[in-house]
């Protein structure tokens, strides 16, 4: 995990943020072990209370679980889960702006597809 750290959210919360993208990337799957506390607060430098407080939030929403003596792993069903909750919060809460631009700019859904995989494929050095 880097340790750039925005200044408008608490520094648990992006912690949170991470481990969720780690489990909707795919850097960690169903059953993987999360980074221990104390080794998270070493890369991040940040007090291990700090890491803890991101864990448990995943722990209460039910998306790690804590296994005595050996750490926390990803519950069964959480990458589902975040992905439905993520997708419900892109459309409730970005998705209006973006439309907005969209239909201000007078772009067709045509010229966004053609344009979004031109720009995929010059990334990937695919034609």
């Amino acid at each position: 995990m880097d340790q750039d750290w925005a200044d408008g959210q608490p520094i648990y919360r992006q912690l949170h943020d991470r481990v969720v993208a780690m489990i909707l990337d795919g850097t960690l799957g169903e059953g993987d072990p999360l980074p221990s506390v104390r080794t998270v607060a070493a890369e991040t430098r940040v007090n291990p209370l700090t890491v803890l407080k991101a864990y448990q939030q995943l722990a209460d929403a039910g998306i790690v679980e804590s296994r005595r003596g050996l750490g926390m792993f990803v519950n069964a069903g959480a990458k589902a889960a975040l992905a439905a909750g993520e997708r419900e919060r892109f459309l409730r809460d970005e998705w209006p702006r973006i439309r907005a631009t969209i239909e201000r700019l007078g772009l067709s859904a045509e010229t966004l597809l053609n344009e979004g995989t031109a720009a995929r494929n010059k990334t990937t050095g695919r034609r």
